[in-house]
């Protein structure tokens, strides 16, 4: 007897086109809200003053800042991740490596009250780090939208913002929760000038682009906005914690997507799971850590040194590995997100 015609069934071409679509929709839809509701969850949630945050806050911000930290691990699992890093030991090796016995050594010997100092540079760094991945969230909106990536004016408006938040930060090391007391506390409105600069420089250079689909709109002004916290809420939970949440969540859903794609010899859902069981044991081993800088054991200041060169190391291969102006990065993303890079 003859196999029944499947004349219903869309052709192969249609039907991946379409798991393109949703997949891209996924994205887009994904990142802008998951990066509104970490404001608005963390804002929502922030305790009075310095006080600790309750039970719902801290589990945001775990998911959003050692689990996403921890997730970069996932990437050494493929084989031509390890190749490329063998190729680039300077970046994927020995500066990763220096940097946590580098820190793990400052920790255990410096005073924290000497360290925070050096910790305000750190978070400046990190902060740093945040917009340039707010950056990359929007260029690769506009890719995935057909809009075109960002335009110059439109990435140094991005930068520019950013730069005024970041300025915002350090003049207000309270808002950090850090005891030292920088002599330019007065530069804060300058630090909001900036800022409101930036912001002003991107709405233009949006106005006047021809193509601006909803949801290259929506992840532009996100990242365009993101320092807005920093000069609306003195709690430091309301003006910070909503900028760790967001970044982390936005980096965890595109990684999701990269170790989701099926490879040769695995499965989609065995990236997924490979890369999920890597982070949440990775960020309890980075949680614990980072809550030891006041211990009286030098072993224990130490691990928590190590902590912060965990995260330091985490900005250097991030920043190698999602470059898409090199050669390699560009193509493993092709090949992992074709639909955002080639929709």
């Amino acid at each position: 007897m003859a196999a029944p015609s499947n004349a219903s069934a869309p052709p192969v071409g249609e039907a991946l086109a379409g798991t393109f679509r949703t997949l891209r929709r996924t994205w887009l839809l994904g990142t802008a809200l998951l990066s509104a509701g970490a404001f608005a969850g963390a804002i929502a949630l922030a305790p009075d003053g310095s006080d600790s945050p309750g039970r719902a806050l801290g589990a945001l911000l775990f998911l959003g800042s050692s689990v996403h930290v921890a997730a970069t691990g996932w990437f050494f699992t493929l084989p031509e991740i390890r190749a490329h890093a063998a190729a680039h030991r300077g970046r994927y090796v020995v500066a990763p490596v220096a940097l946590i016995l580098g820190t793990a050594l400052a920790a255990a010997l410096v005073p924290y009250e000497q360290l925070q100092w050096a910790l305000l540079a750190f978070l400046g760094w990190q902060f740093f780090h945040f917009q340039k991945q707010n950056l990359g969230m929007a260029a690769l909106a506009g890719v995935a939208q057909r809009a075109g990536s960002v335009k110059p004016v439109e990435r140094r408006a991005i930068m520019l913002a950013g730069a005024g938040g970041i300025a915002g930060l350090l003049v207000h090391p309270e808002l950090l929760q850090l005891g030292v007391d920088p002599p330019v506390r007065s530069l804060f409105p300058v630090a909001f000038a900036v800022f409101a600069s930036g912001v002003a420089l991107g709405v233009y250079a949006l106005a006047r682009r021809e193509q601006r689909p909803p949801a290259f709109m929506a992840i532009y002004l996100i990242s365009l906005l993101f320092f807005l916290p920093v000069f609306l809420f003195t709690s430091p939970y309301a003006a910070v914690a909503g900028l760790t949440i967001a970044h982390g969540y936005q980096y965890l859903l595109i990684v999701g997507l990269v170790s989701g794609a099926p490879r040769r010899g695995r499965s989609g859902m065995t990236g997924l799971c490979i890369m999920a069981v890597i982070a949440l044991a990775g960020g309890i081993a980075l949680d614990q850590a980072s809550h030891l800088h006041g211990s009286p054991h030098i072993w224990e200041r130490a691990l928590y040194g190590a902590y912060l060169g965990a995260v330091m190391a985490h900005f250097v291969v991030d920043a190698g590995l999602w470059r898409l102006r090199d050669e390699f990065p560009r193509r493993f993303l092709t090949s992992s997100v074709p639909y955002l890079l080639k929709p």
